[in-house]
Formats: structure tokens, C-alpha cells, sequence
């Protein structure tokens, strides 16, 4: 089987990991963290250019992937990384469809009501529109 873990820098993203090593420990995991070049443009940082803050999320994403490499050796896991860019979930789904993925496994803030609805959720725009099985871990 082969595993794609979304991974942001959440608790419930590092559960997801934890979740996939543990439980998929033998299998194809893949984890994969989306740069999204249409949010560098604001915040302090936009001074720099969007090539600058690019830059500095994909030096980011280089931490988080030895975080998580560090995290799976734990429990055995040998994973394979990846950086994508877009949003989100367009992005790890299109990864999934082109990498041959047999399942998703997401982590999620649990956030409901209104909070959900002005913030959206990743995973649900990834469960909505994956063709292989999504598994949300909170």
C-alpha cells in the first residue's frame, strides 16, 4: 500500500504521521508538505518578494521533513519526501492521483461552526475530492 501524509507543522498533522508509522509502518509512506506561492505576497515578511518567502516555506518544509524522518525511525518507518506547490488540497490531491496513491491520511484542527466556515478545512476539501480513501486523524 502507499500512504501520502499531508504535513504542516499542527499537532494533528504530527498525529497523522504518527498514526500512518504506526499503523502502516511496512508500507509506501509519503509525506508531503504544500507551499501555497498565493499567500507569500502578505504578512511581515512581504517586503521580501514572493521568490524570497518561497524560499524561506521550502527551507521550512526542509525541517519538517527531518522532523518527520526523526519521528518515523521511532517506529521503524522509512518515508519519502516531498514538497508541493499550490494549495493544499488541490495539491496533495493531484499528488496522490499522480503518484498512485492508495490512501490519504490527514490530520485536522476539528474546527466547526463558523470558525470552519470562514477558515475552511483542508481535509475536507481533500476528503471531497480524493478518488482513493482519506483518513482524518485529530
Amino acid at each position: 500500500m502507499r500512504l501520502l501524509v499531508a504535513l504542516d507543522d499542527s499537532e494533528p498533522a504530527w498525529a497523522a504521521l504518527e498514526f500512518a508509522c504506526a499503523e502502516h509502518g511496512e508500507d509506501d509512506v509519503i509525506v508531503v508538505h504544500a507551499v501555497d506561492p498565493s499567500e507569500s505576497g502578505y504578512g511581515e515578511f512581504a517586503h521580501l518578494g514572493t521568490a524570497a518567502i518561497v524560499e524561506r516555506q521550502r527551507v521550512r518544509a526542509d525541517a519538517l521533513f527531518e522532523a518527520a524522518r526523526s519521528r518515523a525511525a521511532v517506529h521503524g518507518c522509512s518515508i519519502e519526501t516531498e514538497t508541493l506547490m499550490g494549495r493544499p488540497a488541490d495539491a496533495i490531491v493531484g499528488c496522490a492521483a499522480d503518484r498512485g496513491i492508495d490512501r490519504i491520511v490527514v490530520g485536522s484542527h476539528g474546527r466547526t461552526g463558523v470558525s470552519r466556515i470562514l477558515l475552511g478545512s483542508v481535509a475536507e476539501g481533500i476528503a471531497r475530492r480524493a478518488s482513493v480513501p482519506v483518513t482524518i486523524v485529530g
